[in-house]
């Protein structure tokens, strides 16, 4: 199953989202769309392996090595009906 990247309105502008969590805002759909494609393609890149710490939902921390080479699928979603560059309304 892919990660999905939704490119939506946000704060006056256009971000992405990955789950619950927004990028920057960026001024105009074009921009936040190529943000976005850049990070689902950084995100699919394969690197060195990596230790990493995050929280859960109850409060627990995690201490995890992530493999370089297990890399997710990744896509981008754009959710303007008609793409423009001005912010929504």
């Amino acid at each position: 199953m892919p990660i999905t990247y939704h490119v939506v309105p946000h704060e006056d502008g256009w971000a992405y989202r990955l789950d619950d969590v927004f990028s920057e805002t960026f001024p105009n759909h074009a921009e936040a769309l190529a943000a976005a494609r850049l990070a689902a393609e950084r995100h699919e890149r394969s690197d060195e392996d990596r230790f990493i710490s995050y929280e859960d939902e109850d409060g627990r921390w995690h201490n995890e090595v992530a493999a370089g080479r297990d890399r997710p699928e990744t896509e981008v979603e754009d959710s303007a009906e008609t793409a423009t560059d001005d912010p929504p309304a």
